[in-house]
């Protein structure tokens, strides 16, 4: 059996555990035949950890503006997109205009005329995207949607989801390039794209209108000053007045944030550790989301991301009772090695999960919640597996999601953000039209 080949482009911290993955657990049926980024530095930096760790020679490296070379001399079967968010839909529809079918980590991209572009892109050359929502593949999160399709509460009418952000895990989306809404779309469009994912799965629908309402709250130089705080450091690392400041992080103190971004920074000009009390910052911290589904159902969803404790609370009312479930992450979010993953990441992610479910006329119950062991309470294994084994498990539960999957999830974002900025309520079908 002849492996797949396969090119990351993006080499970030995300880039990790697909390259891991792949010249490791799955090396007899998947290949690892290249790597571009904007920095040579970073691409050197995973070749050395491939040498050291794994023993494998370094793998041939591309700049970012050699991509359609690296198409043209590694020969890929599939290009991974992991950069930045606002250049996801240029990869993504290249790499297809070559002949590459496409994995691209989430958000799929983050405004209506990229998704539009990459629409036209699978129209005109038949090539499929597969966006990766490893929340779906978490053993508790899988374990909601099966009760869902048991029918335990019929048919779903409301959904009540919070999700709560911690002062570590949140407060780094504000150090780095997501802090700018054209790089990231906001936390309505990179980090709810999670969210609003799992709502369209575990009820079985899209959304079709959309109200929010979100501001800039709690992070940011306005908000410091007026609470009496005052930062004149624009980043933490060389400020020693920042030795004593809980929301610092320092790239020189962790081996993966000085060779993935602490030596790229001459050729990026990126610096990752950004104050969090600094300037520029254009996305919310605090956000409210109304939608209206196409099978009927209504969202209430709220996203703080600086709140002291991590993870959600969402519960679903239909028409033969509730489902609940709460989830506390144990998260310790800057490991560095530059990979976002959950403390405790080879045992359980979660401290703490809890599912109950309540029939309209009937005792409640608890439901065991399911444990996992890796990254995403346990979700990171699962979806590998799925991706990169040649003989994948059956997934009764569809996980695999589509380029429609991923336009949908983000359009909730876009669509919130859209209505954020004019006050008004935002029909989907005015973005773009998405298949039943």
């Amino acid at each position: 059996m002849s492996s797949k080949r396969y090119a990351i482009v993006g080499t970030g911290s995300r880039a990790s555990m697909f390259i891991k993955a792949i010249t490791t657990t799955y090396q007899d049926s998947a290949e690892l035949v290249a790597l571009c980024d904007l920095s040579q530095t970073r691409m050197d930096w995973h070749n050395r950890e491939l040498q050291t760790e794994i023993g494998l020679s370094p793998r041939p490296t591309y700049r970012a503006d050699q991509f359609d070379r690296m198409i043209h001399e590694a020969k890929p079967d599939v290009v991974i997109v992991a950069t930045i968010d606002c250049a996801h839909h240029e990869y993504i529809i290249r790499a297809m205009e070559l002949g590459c079918d496409v994995i691209s980590e989430k958000p799929m991209t983050i405004d209506a005329g990229k998704v539009r572009a990459i629409f036209d892109a699978i129209d005109r050359t038949g090539r499929t995207l597969r966006v990766t929502f490893n929340y779906r593949y978490a053993p508790a999160y899988t374990q909601f949607r099966e009760l869902m399709l048991q029918g335990v509460i019929g048919k779903p009418l409301a959904v009540d989801f919070s999700w709560m952000l911690d002062t570590s895990h949140g407060a780094d989306y504000f150090r780095r390039w997501h802090r700018e809404k054209q790089n990231s779309g906001g936390l309505l469009v990179h980090k709810a794209t999670h969210h609003f994912d799992l709502v369209n799965w575990w009820i079985d629908s899209y959304p079709s209108s959309v109200f929010a309402l979100g501001s800039l709250s709690f992070y940011g130089r306005e908000n410091a000053e007026a609470r009496g705080e005052h930062y004149a450091y624009q980043r933490y690392t060389g400020a020693p007045e920042a030795a004593d400041d809980p929301f610092a992080l320092f790239l020189d103190e962790k081996e993966g944030f000085k060779g993935l971004y602490l030596a790229a920074e001459a050729e990026t000009g990126y610096l990752r550790d950004r104050n969090v009390f600094g300037e520029p910052i254009t996305i919310e911290d605090t956000m409210s989301v109304t939608a209206r589904y196409r099978n009927g159902a209504i969202l209430s969803y709220c996203l703080i991301a600086y709140s002291p404790w991590e993870g959600l609370r969402v519960a679903i009312t239909g028409t033969k009772g509730r489902i609940e479930l709460e989830v506390v992450e144990n998260i310790n979010h800057l490991l560095g090695d530059g990979q976002a993953k959950a403390l405790g990441a080879s045992k359980e992610s979660f401290k703490s999960a809890a599912i109950r479910v309540c029939p309209m006329f009937g005792d409640a119950y608890e439901v065991p919640a399911l444990a996992g062991e890796g990254g995403h309470g346990g979700a990171d294994p699962v979806m590998l597996e799925q991706l990169f084994s040649p003989n994948p498990p059956p997934d009764p539960y569809n996980r695999a999601a589509s380029h429609i999957d991923g336009a949908a999830s983000v359009l909730t974002g876009i669509a919130a953000n859209e209505s954020i900025r004019t006050g008004q309520l935002i029909q989907i079908d005015d973005l773009i039209h998405l298949p039943v």
